[in-house]
Formats: structure tokens, sequence, C-alpha cells
């Protein structure tokens, strides 16, 4: 048993408790109230701490971390442009290095549980799957890894060269191949994966028609990009006589087992369709932000109902941006938007918690503190300069991300005193400058 206590509580899930404790078995939560926990327990003082669930990054692309800085001043597919040709040559030992320094990165913001989308499999060049699944092992978060998919290179129409891109056949053999291998459906599990053709401008329609049945075939959601950019409308009016979102209901790709990354240029119709059918969304607002995609309408998507959780995208279009980060990001992007009401601090946590487990499917297992809910839990330190502010939630919000006191996941710590305890902070960072080294020399 180990118990948590005198701390500042943030369930997500009803009331906060000023001075209160979370006390874990095994890898369970087992119980979340006031005052101190009575029983013997190994105890861990949070006095000067908030405690939160562990935050669920919804997106990412991890063999980014080593391209960082490409294309700095691009729009997306200027970006992507610039970009395919330098992730052509990525293989299994630049995919596990990036990973590696992906995910402590992650982990040293509060992450516990995160996605990733990989999308990119160039021919002969090892099992860059396996390399990133690896790679969480080691880190110790939870995992939800995405099957990416293009198979409409320059010469179908599509953005990426001719030499990035698979067959339909090969992407159907190999998608179900990593589900059947890796996916684990357990309550506990560790490793859940999804299927994720990659967006409406470099996959086929028979492809996000033949995916989705297969991800329902195999119980398993669905994963995409989609309305990102203006570009993306553009792009879509003209080869498919129809916007982004239309075009995703038109092949089976709304529902309650979807979510896609970015949803900015949303309509009010494709906000009421996200609501009625459950769609989620991964917001991304520092990507979104560096490409200048535009603002997404979160706040109203949320009034409308709408599931949405946060992501920070792949390091290659946010560079270095931690997950904690992306709360204050969207709580500013929404109120430039929308003005100072428009996201409080709490629906922000919320986003980065419980909206990301809906995402997945996985609010009964993570994204909240409460009995029964797996032990996965961020301990923030608000005191020093962070007493300052009288609202420990906003303290962790509205400024720069107070320093990380333990993280602990699936009733392991991780991450205690801004150190990682499962690899080495220096080893996964030097991991992540050979990966850019391999890459942009290979």
């Amino acid at each position: 048993m180990i118990v948590i206590e005198n701390a500042h509580i943030a369930p997500v899930v009803g009331p906060e408790i000023s001075n209160g404790h979370v006390a874990i078995e095994g890898n369970r939560i087992v119980s979340v109230g006031a005052g101190p926990f009575q029983g013997d327990a190994q105890r861990i003082d949070g006095r000067g701490c908030l405690v939160t669930p562990g935050l669920v990054n919804t997106h990412h692309h991890l063999y980014q971390w080593a391209s960082q800085g490409l294309a700095p001043d691009g729009t997306l597919f200027e970006w992507l442009v610039a970009s395919y040709p330098v992730w052509a040559r990525m293989d299994a030992e630049v995919v596990h290095g990036a990973a590696t320094a992906g995910l402590a990165w992650l982990a040293l913001s509060g992450c516990s549980t995160s996605t990733d989308h990989h999308y990119v499999f160039p021919k002969g060049r090892g099992d860059l799957f396996a390399a990133e699944i690896q790679a969480a092992a080691e880190v110790g978060l939870r995992f939800h890894p995405c099957r990416g998919s293009m198979d409409r290179g320059r010469s179908q129409g599509g953005l990426p060269p001719d030499e990035v891109v698979e067959t339909l056949d090969e992407i159907l053999t190999e998608t179900e191949a990593a589900v059947r291998r890796y996916h684990d459906p357990s309550f506990d599990s560790m490793l859940r994966v999804a299927v994720a053709p990659c967006s409406p401008f470099s996959v086929s329609g028979d492809l996000m028609r033949q995916a989705a049945g297969l991800a329902r075939d195999l119980n398993v959601r669905l994963h995409t990009h989609g309305a990102e950019t203006l570009d993306e409308d553009d792009h879509c009016k003209e080869q498919f006589g129809m916007l982004p979102v239309e075009y995703l209901e038109s092949l089976g790709w709304l529902g309650p087992d979807v979510w896609i990354a970015h949803s900015v240029h949303l309509t009010d119709a494709d906000i009421t369709r996200f609501a009625e059918t459950g769609t989620g969304t991964a917001h991304c607002p520092s990507s979104n932000g560096r490409l200048g995609a535009g603002i997404a309408r979160v706040s109203e998507l949320l009034r409308a109902g709408a599931t949405v959780g946060l992501g920070v995208d792949g390091p290659g279009s946010a560079e270095f941006i931690p997950l904690a980060g992306e709360i204050r990001q969207a709580l500013l992007m929404q109120r430039a938007r929308y003005g100072p009401q428009a996201l409080t601090a709490r629906q922000s946590l919320e986003m980065a918690t419980l909206g990301g487990a809906r995402c997945l499917g996985r609010e009964n297992e993570i994204g909240s503190l409460e009995p029964g809910k797996l032990a996965d839990i961020a301990m923030w330190r608000i005191d020093g300069p962070y007493a300052a502010a009288d609202d420990p939630v906003v303290a962790l919000s509205h400024g720069q991300t107070p320093p990380l006191a333990r993280l602990i996941v699936n009733g392991v710590t991780v991450v205690e005193n801004g150190d990682l305890r499962t690899v080495s902070g220096d080893a996964a960072g030097a991991a992540g400058a050979r990966a850019h080294a391999r890459l942009l020399r290979s």
C-alpha cells in the first residue's frame, strides 16, 4: 500500500480536496479522501503539492524527435514536403532513439499515457512499430501506438512522394498483424493499438473504408488527421467535392470509436455531428500555432458535448513542447479567440486527463482519481513561488508548469523529483540526439 497525503487533490471528477490523500494498492486506486489515510502504508508526503490524474497525450509522432526544426516558417503542406524525404531515411534504430527521447520528455511533463501515430514505413528499414513499443516499455508509460499508413503518393494525387507510401494490401496485412500481435484489451493494459490511415491527402478512399472495417472487426479504435488547415479544405473540395469532415463521414469515419487529430476548421454542422456521433478530437494548440493552421473551436465543441483531449503532436511541428504546457496553451488560445471565460483552468485540465481517456475509450480506467481506477497519478510542486497563487489548479495551468514531484504509472514511480526512475534521463536525451544525427546524415 502506498499513500500520498497532505496534498491538494484535484480528482477531475467530483469535488477537490484541499488536504487529502490518495491510496494505492498494487496498480489500483483504493481510496481518495480528506485527511490522512488510516492504516499501514508507505507514505509519500504531498505537502505543498497538487495531485492530479496522469496526463493523457492523444496525438503524437515520436519519430519526429529526430527531425526537429525543419521548415520552421512553413505551412503544413510546405513543412510536409520538406520533411518527407528526410523521414524516408528512418530505420528502426532512429525510431527507437527518437521514441525513447520523446516518451521520456512526456513523462517529465506529467504524461502517464501516450498515443503515437506512426505512418511512414520505408521498406527494408527494420520493424519500426516494434521499435517504438520497446521504447515505451523501457520508459514505463502506458502506450497506445496507432498503426498509420499512406497509400496515395504524388502519382495518384496525394501529397507524399511515392517512395514513402505502401500498397493497400500491404497496409491491411501489416495493420492486422500489428493489432493481433500487440493489442491488449485488458482493464490494466499497458499497450493497445489503433488503426490510423494518415490523412485525406495521403490516403485513398478505399483504404479509409477498409481500415475502418478492419478496426471494427478487430474491436480497436480509429484515428486520423482531419480538418487541420485551409489547404486541406481546398484539397478535399477539389479532389472529393466536399469538406474534410463530410468526406470522413462518407467513408464511415465518424463514431464513438474514432478520434480525429486537430479538427481546427470545423463548420457548425461538423461540431454538431462530432457531438451526436461521439467522435473525439485531439486538440494540439502549439502545433496548430507553429504551422499557422488556426485556432480550433474547442470551447464550442465542449459546449456541444463533444469529446476533446489534448495532444502535443509531433516534435517536428511542436518542438520540445511538454504535454503539461498544452494545458496552458489551450487555455490561452481559446481565450484569445473567444474571451477570458472561454475555457477555465479546470476544463483545460480535464481535457488533458479525462478528455484524453475518453478519446482512447479508457474513461473507466484512467483520466480521474477514483477508487477502482488505475494508479496513474501526477504530483506537482505548488509551493515556493507557486504558492503566490491561492488556487492550485490555476498555479498549474496559467503560467510556467510547476516542477513534477512524482509521476506514478500503473502503480510504479516513473519520475521522482524531476528525475526519471526507469531509464536515465541523460541516456534518453543522448538516444534522441543519436537518432537525429543518424537520420540527418544517412
